[in-house]
């Protein structure tokens, strides 16, 4: 429960440091800083998730459902991950096998890395999808308030 505290006290505020947040939920500054260290190393996510790709100038964005033959799935996953503007990859149950975002400058560049998922070995068709708008930003100040809520 004060896991859950901290991390929606760090979700609500730009910048807050450990005093801050001590004294916010009356909790003891060491208590705090020892739960926010714990969460840094294997809770919280890497910073750049914070970073939205339009602002490095990658204002195209993409989901693209790979169609895989599944004795290559490591292999595919790896090349995946050497693509700088795949931003993540799923594997997924239903039709496609691994969904893609990726972030692009512009619908040429898109269509090169399109190329390049389908010259890996092992994917036999990718399905893109652009995003027009993005609706709900990810999130989870909403879930940790459910949590916290529920857990009473």
């Amino acid at each position: 429960m004060t896991d859950r505290r901290i991390l929606l006290a760090l979700a609500t505020a730009k910048r807050r440091t450990g005093s801050a947040i001590a004294t916010a939920l009356n909790l003891g500054r060491n208590t705090v800083q020892t739960r926010l260290t714990r969460l840094e190393n294997e809770v919280l996510e890497n910073p750049d998730r914070r970073i939205p790709p339009a602002a490095l100038g990658y204002g195209l964005l993409s989901f693209i459902e790979l169609h895989v033959d599944q004795r290559y799935l490591e292999e595919i996953t790896a090349k995946l991950a050497t693509i700088p503007e795949v931003l993540e990859a799923h594997g997924l149950t239903g039709n496609a096998d691994i969904l893609v975002r990726v972030a692009a400058k512009d619908a040429e560049q898109l269509f090169g890395v399109h190329g390049q998922l389908l010259h890996i070995e092992g994917v036999n068709r990718a399905d893109s999808a652009l995003s027009m708008a993005q609706l709900v930003p990810y999130r989870t100040t909403a879930l940790l308030r459910h949590c916290i809520k529920n857990s009473n």
